[in-house]
């Protein structure tokens, strides 16, 4: 008769997970990234076709607010723009620029 340790090594043995596979766990998770990839690409296209929709619906409307704010804000929207451009060339350091006291 087989002892009680036995019979719960038999019992648990049933429960054990399935030895590793690593190219198996590579190619299910390359599957799960692949589909959650596509997914997501599905939603921002989605979101990017909406918004465009959006703004030709709108723009007989917007067309003329924007030229009129440009008038006045065109000078300092340079100026921004301007310094996100450089922040940009400067990888986003600008303590790192020539000149810079750090």
């Amino acid at each position: 008769m087989p002892s009680a340790d036995d019979r719960l090594k038999a019992l648990f043995a049933s429960d054990e997970p399935p030895p590793h596979d690593p190219p198996f766990s590579t190619a299910v998770m390359e599957r799960v990234m692949r589909r959650r990839f596509q997914e997501e690409l599905a939603w921002l296209s989605v979101l990017a076709v909406a918004g465009g929709a959006a703004l030709w619906v709108l723009w007989p409307v917007l067309q003329p607010v924007l030229v009129t704010l440009s008038r006045g804000f065109a000078p300092a929207l340079g100026a921004f723009v301007l310094a996100i451009c450089a922040w940009i060339v400067l990888g986003g350091r600008l303590s790192a620029a020539p000149g810079a006291v750090t």
